[in-house]
């Protein structure tokens, strides 16, 4: 059966499928010797489908993987000298991907898997697939602070999404804050924190849509249940966007005037009185 070649790059293991839409617009997918083009279908059963000179290799098997990523720990598949990636942290012999990265400085959730159509589900913009953080800053946040996060800054010329911020507690290492949203660009929290003058001390990243860290510690790791791969891949209700509370616009429509009081009806005066047999006596 014939599919699109990035679902079939996807579903083979070889990343999302924006990330497999980039490998054919750079020339490097092949279908029977030929260049492929974005768009372009091909059946995996009959074409020979090649990705820098090698055969696509269909998964049959697919690997579900919940970590718990420390920092200091690099969250691409790729070393950066001496430091740990996620990959070293599972005993994996099939090349998975991380699904929602964390920087250098962060920790906590990261899903690995070799799933590119859930790897797509997860982080393709239009499915706005929420991340809850927990934030240590080392300030008192104020109202003000607070309720412009909620209402999104502007970074590098564009206004960062509205989303959930609410003051968790103060600690002697300072204040926790509970975040939630659904946009993911990269530093955003750290980013936005900076720009209202407050500083990030920890970021704890603590839900992924509907998976959770639960009790995992700092390194540890966990397969997924069937029951978990299936909510994940539900489709979800797109969720109600946050929007700033605006008070209402007072009213241009003047005020309606009061009406007149109704009155008793007045008898008719004595100049409307007319006589018996006026009336008679004025046609003659």
């Amino acid at each position: 059966m014939e599919e699109r070649l990035q679902k079939l790059l996807a579903e083979a293991g070889h990343g999302s499928r924006r990330a497999c839409e980039n490998y054919l617009v750079q020339g490097r997918v092949r279908v029977n010797g030929r260049l492929a083009e974005l768009g372009q279908k091909a059946d995996p059963e009959v074409d020979e489908i090649t990705l820098d000179g090698q055969p696509l290799a269909r998964l049959e098997k697919r690997t579900y993987l919940l970590l718990y990523k420390p920092r200091g720990v690099v969250s691409s598949l790729e070393p950066q000298g001496d430091r740990k990636t996620v990959m070293d942290l599972v005993p994996a012999n099939e090349r998975l991907y991380p699904v929602g990265r964390l920087d250098l400085d962060s920790e906590g959730l990261i899903l690995l898997t070799n799933d590119g159509d859930l790897t797509n589900r997860i982080t393709h913009p239009r499915y706005e697939t929420e991340k809850e953080y927990r934030v240590l800053l080392g300030d008192e946040p104020d109202s003000k602070q607070l309720n412009a996060w909620r209402h999104g800054v502007v970074l590098e010329g564009q206004r960062t999404a509205p989303a959930e911020v609410e003051r968790e507690g103060r600690t002697p290492e300072g204040t926790w804050l509970k975040v939630v949203m659904h946009e993911g660009r990269k530093h955003e929290i750290r980013d936005i924190a900076r720009t209202l003058g407050l500083w990030v001390h920890r970021l704890i990243r603590v839900r992924l849509g509907t998976l959770t860290l639960g009790s995992l510690k700092p390194g540890q790791w966990r397969p997924l249940e069937p029951k978990e791969i299936a909510q994940l891949k539900k489709p979800a209700a797109r969720p109600a966007r946050l929007r700033p509370h605006r008070p209402a616009a007072p009213s241009t429509r003047p005020a309606a005037r009061p009406g007149p009081a109704s009155q008793p009806e007045r008898p008719p005066s004595r100049m409307n009185r007319r006589r018996p047999g006026a009336e008679s006596r004025r046609r003659n």
